[in-house]
């Protein structure tokens, strides 16, 4: 079997993930915070004061990361239980019932920071607005996972039911992502891209970029540690986490 595959297999071993899970997830939490931390810095006072938003704009180094991760997570989390359902990996069950509350909380950053940054600029905390209506109903799909996986006593069968509103729910994100090129929309037009040409001021995307790293790093953080704590309860019980609770530490 080619290495990579092996050691792919090995990790869907409960006790084998979450050895990886304990060692990984502390680095990518304090990667994350030292990227995030930097980024923040630069955001704050590096970068000059935009020509027409004035300093309004640095809320955007909160608001885009978390927009981008909002729909990423979704993404992931959709990946994992089409995996899950056609291959009936338990792993990816876990892995994608982990993504929605860490998916939901960015989607919850982004709708109030989007507000936050409308007042000034539209003179109203919300509107229905094709980007902002999808970005909610966004939410309500994350919470409707959520919402569906904690209402099914047996896990297996909970994720396989989440799972699925999860993967047809994918059908939300090129609306999310081009609404604003669809409809005549309040929210403006994609202005920033980390790759290509930009119509943001070069000066401007450095601390960005450091927040786009810094919040994926903390999102491996995050979900390694959940997915770790769902493992260890559906495990409980067996040999191996009863050595690891009356391991002396």
């Amino acid at each position: 079997m080619n290495p990579v595959l092996r050691w792919f297999h090995q990790l869907g071993s409960p006790p084998t993930f979450d050895r990886f899970a304990a060692r990984w997830a502390p680095w990518s939490y304090a990667l994350g915070l030292l990227a995030m931390a930097w980024g923040a810095y630069g955001a704050l006072f590096v970068v000059p004061a935009d020509y027409q938003q004035g300093d309004s704009f640095r809320i955007l180094y909160i608001h885009v990361p978390s927009a981008w991760m909002s729909l990423a997570v979704y993404a992931l989390m959709a990946l994992y239980a089409a995996i899950a359902l056609v291959w009936r990996i338990k792993l990816c069950e876990i892995l994608a019932m982990a993504c929605a509350p860490i998916g939901a909380a960015f989607t919850v950053i982004t709708l109030a920071t989007g507000s936050i940054w409308g007042k000034p600029m539209w003179g109203t905390w919300w509107d229905w607005d094709p980007r902002l209506t999808t970005e909610l109903i966004l939410l309500f799909l994350y919470l409707g996972v959520i919402g569906l996986y904690g209402a099914i006593d047996d896990r297996r069968a909970a994720a396989r039911a989440a799972g699925l509103l999860a993967i047809v729910g994918v059908a939300l994100l090129p609306v999310i992502r081009y609404s604003v090129v669809w409809w005549n929309s309040l929210h403006q037009g994609q202005t920033i891209r980390v790759i290509g040409e930009s119509s943001m001021d070069a000066s401007m995307l450095p601390p960005l970029i450091w927040m786009l790293v810094g919040t994926k790093l903390w999102f491996v953080g995050s979900l390694l540690a959940r997915a770790r704590a769902d493992n260890l309860h559906r495990e409980a019980g067996k040999d191996w986490v009863r050595k690891l609770v009356e391991a002396p530490r």
